[in-house]
């Protein structure tokens, strides 16, 4: 008899999922909750999206994710946080070691900008702030400091090194900035309002479309050769 309760025991504790695996699984609520939220705030909007909600999606009660997340404001907040505000410092750490010309460093930000915000449910969030700001302001001034500013700043420095070299004319950079994001923001939103109602066959694909408006917008800011001068090189 003893021996048949020694191996139950043994076989109830072999069930028994691994400390280590329930550790990894307790760390890993955070981000599926995140994941979660993101989810339901860009299919929903912030407003209707609810809290029981997010935790059913993640699998966790509502009670545990008050435990990480007490409101849904502090939740929104960390999905920004996660998925767009906190990836600034691996773009500036981008931005002092770029080797090529500005120019080449308007594209490269364009298009890695599409490639790991825009085409990415992240990207809803924009669409969403446009939308709901006016019924929240708390969260649009920190969307307004947690993203819109270091945004335009970064950009700023990136026109800014353009006129420092002598590659861009001297240009009025404070309002410059909107020529870089207005293209990007248009794609956002037809991305999650109009451009879901529109035929597959509609002509806009995003790459080619940023490649179209990164050359105009280039070919108005890069210094042309005075004719004068090439003239004069060619005697």
């Amino acid at each position: 008899m003893s021996s048949l309760s020694q191996l139950i025991g043994a076989k109830a504790k072999a069930k028994e999922p691994p400390p280590a695996k329930r550790e990894r699984r307790k760390e890993a609520r955070p981000r599926e909750l995140l994941d979660a939220a993101l989810e339901l705030f860009v299919e929903k909007g912030f407003a209707a999206t609810r809290s029981e909600e997010v935790a059913a999606r993640a699998g966790v009660s509502k009670g545990t994710l008050f435990l990480y997340f007490p409101t849904k404001e502090e939740l929104f907040k960390a999905v920004v946080r996660e998925n767009i505000s906190g990836r600034f410092a691996e773009w500036n750490d981008e931005f002092q070691t770029f080797e090529g010309s500005t120019a080449d460093m308007v594209r490269y930000c364009m298009k890695v900008w599409w490639e790991r915000l825009g085409a990415t449910p992240a990207s809803g969030i924009t669409k969403l702030i446009i939308s709901e700001a006016r019924n929240f302001p708390e969260l649009a001034a920190f969307y307004q400091n947690e993203v819109i500013k270091p945004g335009q700043e970064l950009i700023r420095r990136i026109l800014q090194r353009g006129v420092d070299r002598g590659e861009f004319h001297v240009i009025d950079i404070e309002y410059a900035r909107f020529s870089i994001t207005a293209p990007m923001l248009f794609l956002v939103m037809m991305k999650h309002s109009l451009g879901a109602c529109l035929p597959q066959d509609y002509p806009l694909d995003p790459q080619r479309y940023l490649s179209s408006q990164i050359e105009t917008l280039l070919h108005g800011l890069c210094v042309r050769p005075d004719p004068a001068q090439k003239g004069q090189g060619s005697q």
